[in-house]
């Protein structure tokens, strides 16, 4: 069994936060198949390093942000046990993917300037977490 070699940049991070994330992430990584991951280490080490830190960041906005939520904003007042549940739940995700897929538009085709203090790269956090947001409530595991 190989092991992956903590993100570089990362270890002298002071955040026990980032610090367990990263650990939670690697070793969910060795218990896969390995083949690509080493090899994508290998070819491309910056961008890896730079995705290993990119999730680490999502895990702890969306740990934030569900504490200051709950799951009732995504769950729409259900437990996710029926189908329909998942629909209303996905249905909504998918109103709030769509504001981020406008939001993006209107920065980069369209050219227009921030006015509500809402960078792209938040609205690429945003929308990536949705998408796994989804996959949870998908899973009928959201809130659990």
């Amino acid at each position: 069994m190989k092991t992956i070699k903590d993100t570089p940049g990362r270890e002298n991070d002071k955040s026990p936060t980032h610090k367990i994330v990263f650990n939670q992430i690697q070793q969910r990584i060795i218990d896969q198949d390995t083949d690509a991951v080493e090899y994508c280490q290998k070819e491309y080490p910056d961008t890896c390093d730079a995705f290993l830190n990119i999730l680490a960041d999502q895990y702890v906005l969306f740990c934030k942000k569900q504490k200051n939520y709950g799951p009732g904003n995504i769950s729409v007042g259900t437990n996710l046990r029926t189908d329909a549940d998942v629909k209303l739940s996905l249905t909504g995700l998918w109103f709030r993917i769509n504001d981020k897929v406008q939001r993006l538009k209107q920065l980069i085709i369209l050219g227009h300037a921030d006015e509500v203090g809402e960078s792209e790269l938040d609205t690429f956090q945003d929308l990536s977490v949705y998408g796994i947001i989804a996959q949870l409530v998908s899973a009928k595991v959201w809130g659990k």
